[in-house]
């Protein structure tokens, strides 16, 4: 363990990060030599909504290559549907037994985040959503939940380490207001030394109601304001951010656009899209609900078997034609002008296919862009 907790990158690839139960099984297995090739299917016999966004792969990639297995898999990005397999693994089960438990965690909590941001970004109906949640789960995964959220359509993260290619942002905390004497003071210390690429989206309710903040905020410069504390007033915030709005037109201040953040979730977006210009979801998106995949065998030496509740031999899921997806026998032939959606990842150990952060992403706005979003 590192001086934080945290598992290193070398202990989990070695397979010593894993629920005790396997090693176990690998150990009496060895003794009995007893190592079937088997075929196991990830999927999820439940979702948190109708369809959910694959995410994680780019994880488990790098952590089963150079072993002497096959991975087939969706790409990242693509929407799946419940009891659908989106990850394949044959080989020998002792060779991959104790991976079982990095595999699923690394797929399940990146699949719930990139989920929570789709439908947030769908339900957000063109309004910029970005992702400020990080800090609510443990800085060592920050990485991890900035490119889900990234993958799932969020138009920006708040962390310093999220991985390259993805716009950060972000605009000032309370502590920072509160550092100066009056707000106006800290807005144009902000305006006066941010950078120029850099919004000038003012914090607007740190010490008075947000109507009063607004506007003086308008008159220091304030490109946009930012609400705090959708969850902490008392009474009705929609008629507060109306209110705002309202003020801030009739005071000549009708490009000054509304940032919501703080404790918003999708019925909040769904609730406040009409009235606010961008939202900013913490909570919402890096605590979603993980997807609740499960690692089972659907095939031992060649012939279907799997237990109570599944169903046995490998499968293919197939993007048809007229929309929707069907699960057919891996075998079996595709239907007609159906697009087949788990493609060779690694062969025997050696990556063939890399998965892609920006290609995902640009499938899961694809996805939402027939859902009626862009």
């Amino acid at each position: 363990m590192g001086i934080f907790e945290t598992v290193s990158d070398e202990t989990i690839k070695r397979g010593e990060c894993t629920d005790i139960y396997f090693m176990r099984t690998e150990e009496i297995l060895n003794k009995e030599n007893i190592n079937p090739v088997v075929s196991m299917e990830v999927t999820a016999s439940a979702l948190p909504d109708t369809w959910a966004v694959f995410c994680g792969l780019s994880d488990v990639i790098p952590l089963l290559e150079g072993l002497p297995v096959t991975v087939d898999a969706m790409p990242e990005g693509t929407t799946f549907y419940k009891n659908e397999p989106v990850v394949r693994i044959s080989g020998k089960y002792r060779d991959f037994c104790r991976y079982e438990t990095a595999i699923l965690g690394f797929l399940c909590h990146a699949s719930g985040v990139a989920s929570a941001a789709a439908h947030i970004t769908l339900a957000a109906q063109g309004r910029p959503v970005y992702s400020f949640g990080s800090r609510r789960q443990h800085p060592a995964i920050a990485g991890m939940i900035e490119r889900a959220a990234w993958i799932g359509g969020a138009d920006g993260v708040s962390n310093t380490c999220a991985p390259k290619g993805m716009p950060v942002v972000g605009t000032m905390p309370h502590a920072f207001v509160m550092c100066y004497e009056k707000p106006e003071d800290a807005w144009r210390s902000f305006d006066k030394h941010a950078p120029k690429d850099v919004p000038r989206i003012m914090l607007c309710d740190t010490y008075c109601d947000e109507k009063s903040e607004s506007l003086r905020a308008a008159e220091c410069g304030a490109t946009a304001v930012r609400l705090d504390t959708p969850r902490s007033r008392r009474g009705n915030m929609r008629s507060i951010i109306e209110e705002v709005r309202w003020e801030l037109d009739a005071h000549g201040y009708s490009g000054v656009k509304i940032f919501l953040s703080g404790g918003v979730t999708r019925e909040d977006v769904v609730a406040y899209r009409d009235v606010v210009d961008a939202f900013g979801v913490g909570g919402a998106i890096a605590n979603a609900p993980v997807i609740d995949f499960g690692l089972d065998i659907v095939e031992i030496e060649g012939k279907p078997r799997a237990k109570r509740g599944k169903r046995s031999g490998k499968k293919q899921v197939y993007e048809l034609q007229e929309g929707g997806h069907r699960v057919l026998p891996a075998e079996q032939k595709a239907p007609g002008g159906a697009v087949m959606l788990v493609k060779r990842f690694i062969e025997n150990g050696r990556i063939v296919r890399q998965s892609d952060m920006q290609e995902a992403r640009e499938r899961v706005l694809e996805g939402l862009t027939t859902r009626g979003i862009r």
